[in-house]
Formats: C-alpha cells, sequence, structure tokens
C-alpha cells in the first residue's frame, strides 16, 4: 500500500473555517512551528524509534536505505532531498514501520508546507496509531497525525476531510481533557457541510466503533447516497449491516468493497 493509497483510504476520513473549532489567525507557517514545538518532550522521539526499527532489518532492507540516505546526503536542491524523502518513506512504509515513514513524510510536508503532503504524512501515522500497541508508541503516532492534519487544515480551511480527518485521529485517541471533542467536531461539521459524504463516513465508523449497527447503516447510506464513487462506503457498509444481522444487505455491500 503506498501514499497514495493512504490518501483514498483517509478520503472517507477538515472545515468551512478554523474559527468554528478555535483556531486563531496566525499565520499558517507560525502555527505550524508552534504545533511543532509542542510535541518536544513526548515520551518517546523519532530518533528513538528510527534506531529501534533499524535494528530489525534485514541486510538487503538496510541496504536499500542506506543507498537512498547516500543520495540525500548529496543532494543540492529541495526539490531532490523531496523525491528521495519519499522514497525514504515509501520504503518504511513497505517495511510496516509506520510511524518511520510518517517521520519522514513529516519531513517531506516541512520542506513543501503544502496540505496534501501534510495529510499524506497525517494518514500515514494514523495507520500506525491504529497498527501499534505500545502506548508510548501510539501517542507519538496520535499526537504528529494531529500535528499534520491541523497544519493541512490550516494551510487549506476550506478543504472539509482534513478536519474529518483529525476528528478521526481524536476518536481513536480522545484527548484527556475532552473526550468528546472528535463526536463534537463531526457533528458541527455536519451541521455546516450537510451534503459532504466524507462526514457521515466518519461518522459511521464512529457508530461501528461503539456498536451502533443501526445508526452506522443510516450514516453510512446517507453517504453512500452522496457519493457512490467513495471506494469506502461499501465496506463500511458490509460491517455495519454485518454487526445489524443483515447478511443479505451485508453480502451486497461485500461484494461492492471487493470490487473496488
Amino acid at each position: 500500500m503506498n501514499k497514495a493509497q493512504i490518501l483514498i483510504v483517509f478520503a472517507a476520513l477538515a472545515l468551512f473555517s478554523g474559527l468554528y473549532f478555535g483556531f486563531d489567525t496566525k499565520p499558517a507557517k507560525q502555527k505550524i512551528t508552534e504545533r511543532s514545538r509542542s510535541l518536544q518532550g513526548e515520551s518517546t522521539s523519532f530518533e528513538t524509534l528510527l534506531e529501534e526499527a533499524t535494528s530489525h532489518l534485514s541486510v538487503d532492507q538496510t541496504a536499500q536505505l542506506v543507498e537512498i540516505e547516500k543520495q540525500i546526503k548529496a543532494s543540492t536542491s529541495d526539490e531532490q532531498r523531496i523525491q528521495l524523502l519519499k522514497s525514504l518513506s515509501g520504503l518504511w512504509y513497505d517495511f510496516n514501520h509506520l510511524p518511520i515513514a510518517g517521520g519522514f513524510a513529516e519531513q517531506v510536508a516541512e520542506l513543501e508546507n503544502a496540505d496534501s503532503s501534510w495529510s499524506v504524512a497525517g494518514g500515514t501515522f494514523f495507520s500506525g496509531l491504529l497498527a501499534e500497541k505500545d502506548p508510548d508508541v501510539r501517542q507519538y503516532c496520535a499526537s504528529h497525525a494531529v500535528n499534520a492534519f491541523e497544519s493541512a487544515a490550516s494551510l487549506a480551511p476550506e478543504k472539509v476531510e482534513h478536519r474529518v480527518n483529525l476528528a478521526l485521529v481524536w476518536a481513536e485517541n480522545p484527548p484527556p481533557d475532552n473526550p468528546m471533542q472528535a463526536v463534537l467536531m463531526l457533528r458541527e461539521l455536519e451541521s455546516k457541510h450537510p451534503d459532504n459524504a466524507s462526514v457521515y463516513n466518519a461518522l459511521g465508523r464512529l457508530a461501528i466503533k461503539t456498536g451502533q449497527w443501526q445508526r452506522a447503516t443510516e450514516r453510512l447510506e446517507k453517504a453512500w447516497s452522496l457519493d457512490k464513487k467513495n471506494p469506502n462506503t461499501p465496506c463500511l457498509l458490509a460491517k455495519a449491516y454485518e454487526g445489524l444481522g443483515d447478511i443479505t444487505k451485508a453480502t451486497e455491500f461485500a461484494a461492492l468493497c471487493k470490487g473496488r
């Protein structure tokens, strides 16, 4: 699964304006810098994770990485460095070390400073959050995913998907001081963007997560009626209908899921 696919996967995963959710009017670059500083002092670090992951690589994997790292050191432009960092991130993703892949994707985003790059970084960290079991690594992935999606939203506040993605990170790793933050954000998004399928997909995901099968099918059917091209909706509907006990519908949407 490459990083382009990550964007598709999390397309179902943002907003009208940062002001609705307490974002101030500081320049985007300044806010990104401040959020990056806020990540300092966390319980683990990219360097620590990189050292640990590197110790588990095969000889062939190490050789691939060393070759790209040599090219990065010899690179003479940001454009070259960006492309090489993307390759490095892709390799770590293929090696199934998602926090490391996210770290290099984050470096790409810092150089490009584009919402799409921050979204890729956020999606990679979110994949790590879902896959990791270690609490410290999960917290690392969650905090960096939040930073990435907030940065994307700061740069492109008109794109609802960035806030949807942010809400889903909070749903998976709720802020201790506001455990309902994800739900509140998605409800606000629903009221502001009632025709956006990604919002209903996210609400459906949350309903599945909490076993609210009827609510899940209603939200996901709404998403499906708004966008028949979204590759995630039929897969989610299959799971929701299975939980509801409607095997006929579950089978119908499972077939559509496999066909995408």
